[in-house]
């Protein structure tokens, strides 16, 4: 997992949207996919991006892949994001 793996991923509209999903719990691929009007391989491949870039985790049971949030990422993404922020707006106070 890298960073420009992680900025990659959120860069993707249909990425940010399985984000959106699995923010309110672990999903099934399956359910994840009925979202979605795109082809079950599509949406793997989406997931499979989204899990090297360190934004899920994938856990098996039986025939069943579920997805969940990696919350310690999307954190880390939201620090360096304010610190942009914090940093653009010294620079404009010492205008």
């Amino acid at each position: 997992m890298g960073f420009t793996d992680t900025m990659k991923a959120l860069a993707d509209p249909a990425r940010r949207e399985i984000l959106n999903l699995l923010k309110c719990g672990t999903m099934s691929a399956g359910d994840i996919a009925a979202h979605f009007d795109m082809t079950g391989a599509t949406v793997s491949y989406h997931l499979s991006q989204l899990k090297k870039a360190g934004l899920v985790f994938e856990k098996r049971e039986k025939n069943y892949i579920f997805y969940s949030l990696n919350a310690s990422v999307v954190e880390e993404v939201l620090l360096w994001l304010e610190s942009l922020k914090e940093g653009a707006n010294n620079e404009k106070t010492k205008r």
